[in-house]
C-alpha cells in the first residue's frame, strides 16, 4: 500500500490535558505503520458544541501512514481507549480525542468516517493548528467566510 498523508487533530479538556495530548502522540509515534511528521503549537480553546465544560487543549500533527483511512481509525480509537476516553455525551469533556481531519486528499463517506472531516471548516481550533504547520490549506478555504480566512492566513504566515 502506498505511504498517505494525513491530518489528525486532538483536543484534551480533563486531567492532565497537556500530559493527554503527549501520550496520544506517543501512541501513535510507535505505531509500526504510522510516522508523526510534525505537530503543531498547543492552543487553549473553549469548548465547541457543548460550551458548559472547562476549556480545551488543541493540536494538530501531521502524519505519514501506509494504513487505510479506516484502519488509522482504529488506531486512533485505540488510543482514545488506552488513554481512558469515555464516550458519554456528544461533544463533552473527554481525555482525549483523535480525529482524522484529511486523509491524502481523499472524500471519504461511511458510516463510521468522513473525510475531509464534516466540521473541519467551522472549527478555528482544527484550521489555526492545521494552517502553522501546513500553510497550503489556506488555498483549500473557500468554504469559510473571508473574515474568517483572512484572520486565518495572517497567523498561518507570520
Amino acid at each position: 500500500m502506498n505511504v498517505c498523508r494525513a491530518y489528525l487533530a486532538l483536543g484534551s479538556n480533563l486531567g492532565d490535558s497537556k500530559g493527554y495530548l503527549q501520550a496520544a502522540i506517543q501512541q501513535l509515534s510507535t505505531h509500526e505503520n504510522i510516522e508523526v511528521v510534525t505537530c503543531s503549537s498547543l492552543y487553549q480553546t473553549p469548548p465547541w458544541g457543548n460550551t458548559n465544560q472547562p476549556d480545551f487543549f488543541n493540536c494538530v500533527i501531521e502524519i505519514q501512514t501506509n494504513l487505510s483511512a479506516i484502519a488509522l481509525l482504529d488506531v486512533c480509537q485505540t488510543v482514545e481507549q488506552i488513554l481512558h476516553r469515555e464516550r458519554k455525551e456528544k461533544w463533552g469533556p473527554r481525555t482525549i480525542d483523535v480525529d482524522i481531519i484529511w486523509f491524502d486528499q481523499r472524500a471519504i463517506c461511511t458510516p463510521r468516517l468522513i473525510i475531509p472531516h464534516p466540521y473541519m471548516y467551522q472549527r478555528a481550533f482544527v484550521l489555526i493548528p492545521l494552517v502553522e504547520i501546513a500553510p497550503m490549506f489556506t488555498h483549500t478555504l473557500d468554504r469559510l467566510p473571508v473574515e474568517v480566512c483572512e484572520e486565518i492566513q495572517k497567523i498561518a504566515w507570520k
